[in-house]
């Protein structure tokens, strides 16, 4: 598959929760699945970095639950998002040689992933009735498509 479809679409999975990308690439990273070890990426793989990445994506699960969080689409979140699935698409574009087309795909899909990811959430509560299953949802579908999109990358 296409290093810029790839890099779309773990830019969609940073729009839907940001620090799950750079999990999914950082863990990828240290098994081996992303070569980017003789790369400006290399820290990706570093010992403790998939910790860090793991342990911040945890903390968004939670928070991401509560009612104080802010909406994805104030600047602060949407930026992050944005920042998380450039940097990860760049990463990926590493991977097949093209850095700079990664990052803007990442871009790109992270705008995608933020506004879907609002409009799906938004809809499917109410007709749910409760929040929590959709959020739920919407993590489950994030893991997998970002695990799904780092064990495609070679």
């Amino acid at each position: 598959m296409s290093v810029y479809i790839l890099a779309l679409l773990i830019g969609v999975v940073a729009g839907l929760r940001a620090m799950t990308a750079p999990a999914a690439v950082s863990i990828a990273t240290a098994a081996g699945w992303l070569p980017v070890a003789n790369s400006w990426a290399a820290f990706m793989g570093f010992r403790f970095t998939p910790y860090i990445f793991g342990l911040l994506a945890l903390v968004e699960y939670v928070t991401d639950q509560l009612p104080s969080t802010p909406s994805r689409k104030v600047p602060q979140q949407f930026g992050a998002r944005i920042v998380s699935g450039g940097f990860c698409g760049a990463v990926i574009g590493t991977v097949g040689g093209s850095l700079v087309g990664g990052a803007i795909a990442g871009v790109i899909g992270a705008v995608v992933g933020t506004l879907g990811g609002y409009e799906a959430r938004k809809r499917l509560g109410p007709a749910i009735g409760k929040d929590l299953p959709v959020a739920l949802l919407e993590n489950l579908v994030a893991i997998l498509l970002a695990f799904w999109v780092v064990s495609s990358v070679s």
